[in-house]
Formats: structure tokens, C-alpha cells, sequence
């Protein structure tokens, strides 16, 4: 599965490349986007005095699409 997966992410950077988009730097933005966004729960949370470990899932999704939508904006 792991070659497979390989197989995959290979015709996804070529496709990218067709399309005249940089893979690097599309992964790059995403990895950013991700960082502030898991940033925005942490901050949260903590405003809250709550513990990422023991915060409920639905609280954090909450959160996640607070991120989202500030980005949008």
C-alpha cells in the first residue's frame, strides 16, 4: 500500500506540474494554513483553560472552522 501511496502522490506532482502549479510550494502554503489553524484551537483552548488532550472533538472542530471562516475574511 505504501508503494501504491508513493504511485499516487508521483502522478499528483507531475499533474501539478502540467497544470503549471509548484508542488513544493502548494504543500508549503497548505502546511502553513494547517499550522495557523491548529494554532487558532491551541489559543483557544487555552483562553478556556482547556487541555488539547481532553477537549472534546466537537469543541475543536468548533474551533477549526472559527479559523476557516477568520481566513476567509
Amino acid at each position: 500500500i505504501e508503494e501504491e501511496f508513493g504511485d499516487v502522490l508521483f502522478s499528483f506532482i507531475n499533474y501539478a506540474r502540467f497544470l503549471g502549479i509548484d508542488p513544493e510550494a502548494s504543500l508549503e502554503k497548505t502546511n502553513q494554513k494547517f499550522i495557523r489553524r491548529f494554532q487558532y484551537i491551541e489559543k483557544k483552548l487555552a483562553e478556556n483553560k482547556q487541555n488539547m488532550n481532553e477537549a472534546e472533538l466537537h469543541l475543536m472542530e468548533k474551533y477549526w472552522q472559527q479559523a476557516k471562516s477568520i481566513e476567509k475574511t
